[in-house]
């Protein structure tokens, strides 16, 4: 499979950072590292907007997709509050990481810290076909633990 070329500028407060990479041949997402000027320290139940030092130009047809990452959402109860948070291919602002501790100890966010990964993944657009009635299915109108056994 062939990559997608994706130009990525990096801002002035992060160019001594790595660019995103993935770390191992199998990722589907690419680290984001943290590009804090100081320590950030995330009380429990407290949420930040941490900076990453890069800005991106996807092509058009393609989103990237901030997420957690698992490790830090299972040993220290931080997570993207927003996730996915979505970067859509005409945003050529930052990219920033909403992160909120979840955990019962404050947790504190270095610079370079791994604080995110994000997938680049195609999309496509709808064209709304208005009508007065949906195509049957097998399961209509169930949800919200309806296939649950």
């Amino acid at each position: 499979m062939s990559a997608v070329k994706v130009p990525v500028l990096q801002l002035p407060h992060g160019r001594d950072l790595d660019l995103p990479a993935y770390a191992t041949e199998g990722a589907a997402g690419v680290d984001l590292l943290a590009a804090l000027d100081s320590d950030l320290v995330l009380d429990p139940g407290g949420r930040a907007l941490v900076p990453t030092g890069i800005s991106i130009a996807l092509p058009h047809g393609l989103e990237a997709q901030v997420r957690p990452r698992s490790g830090l959402a299972l040993r220290e109860g931080v997570t993207v509050l927003n996730s996915p948070g979505t970067v859509d291919s005409d945003y050529r602002g930052e990219v920033g990481v909403v992160l909120a501790n979840l955990g019962e100890t404050p947790f504190t966010v270095r610079r370079g810290d791994r604080i995110a990964q994000l997938v680049v993944a195609r999309h496509v657009t709808v064209d709304w076909d208005q009508t007065d009635e949906l195509p049957q299915s097998g399961r209509g109108a169930g949800g919200f633990g309806s296939t649950d056994t």
